[in-house]
């Protein structure tokens, strides 16, 4: 891939950043993510590449737009897969709380895991315990590896949990052990990010999510040097099926880093909508609005936090067409 495409990227997520952060605390939240998937959708048209979306708004007849199989670019330029979440985080724009975030993976053709929209147990984690948790082991084994790893006590480790009735008995496992709890509402593509930044307190993420948001996750802690695990947890029927057309005939696999990401490269790129631990939210200061991106890449390791003050009169559509 290009290198000028992280730029490129920077680009997107800051479009998407700024159409949504309008909406911050309004409760609506299908606005939101309208607003950040349009304005996506147009720079997206000025980038030179091949692009075809294999993580998106949903299928071609539930998405008007970033659905899965829609091409993106210009048709000039690198062939890549394209991972988009406009609004990780719709409600919490909605409600006007923390880490909202707009982002985008991009990867060499054919290297990103069509992963189906359905729930993924996960656990993430920083490149200090990389290679030292196992997702089948019990809890206490993994805080105690990442304890280790990082010259903690078990008690001074910090878990992200999704906060949702499904990880009670988790929770509680988590306390048993004496380990602290962060609990999110939504948001679990930050959460698994920070893992791999000393500077927002986290220690390893576990818990079920999109699996979706799995390959996104995975896209940035392969920039990152970090490591991420996930098992299909399918709820119905139909999820069943999905997962034998993929092949998946065992739901105990266990997808690593290279089943995410099989290739070498990667290029990832976040713009928080909404403060977060690790990126400030969209300030909006009269005609000028400021946004603060996160930008980086699996072939260099290079991690670029980029500033971005943006004239609302000059760029009212958040894209310059020359």
């Amino acid at each position: 891939m290009e290198r000028s495409l992280s730029m490129e990227l920077v680009r997107v997520t800051e479009a998407a950043a700024l159409a949504s952060a309008r909406w911050m605390g309004r409760g609506e939240k299908n606005d939101a993510d309208d607003a950040a998937t349009s304005a996506m959708r147009t720079v997206f048209d000025t980038i030179p590449m091949e692009g075809v979306v294999v993580i998106g708004e949903g299928e071609m007849d539930e998405a008007p737009m970033l659905y899965i199989g829609e091409e993106l670019g210009t048709g000039d330029g690198p062939g890549v897969d394209v991972a988009v979440d406009p609004l990780e985080g719709t409600d919490i724009v909605a409600q006007g709380s923390w880490n909202a975030l707009a982002v985008v993976a991009i990867a060499d053709k054919g290297t990103l895991l069509h992963a189906p929209d359905m729930y993924m147990n996960k656990l993430a984690v920083g490149p200090a315990a990389v290679g030292k948790v196992d997702i089948n082991a019990p809890v206490i084994e993994n805080l105690r590896a990442v304890a280790e790893a990082k010259n903690k006590k078990v008690e001074d480790v910090l878990v992200t949990v999704l906060d949702r009735p499904r990880h009670e008995k988790l929770i509680q496992e988590i306390r048993d052990a004496g380990a602290r709890i962060k609990l999110i509402p939504a948001g679990d593509v930050a959460a698994a990010i920070n893992t791999a930044f000393d500077d927002t307190g986290v220690d390893i993420l576990l818990g079920s999510g999109g699996a979706p948001e799995g390959v996104l996750a995975a896209a940035a802690l392969k920039c990152l040097g970090g490591e991420i695990q996930g098992k299909l947890v399918p709820s119905n029927d139909e999820e069943l099926a999905r997962c034998k057309e993929m092949g998946i005939d065992d739901l105990d696999k266990v997808f690593h880093m290279d089943d995410f990401c099989s290739g070498d490269d990667a290029i990832f790129a976040a713009t928080g909508v909404t403060d977060g631990e690790l990126l400030k939210g969209v300030q909006f200061k009269g005609s000028r609005a400021t946004t603060e991106t996160v930008v980086m890449r699996a072939k260099s390791g290079t991690v670029r936090f980029v500033q971005g003050e943006h004239s609302l009169t000059k760029k009212p559509n958040l894209v310059m067409n020359d």
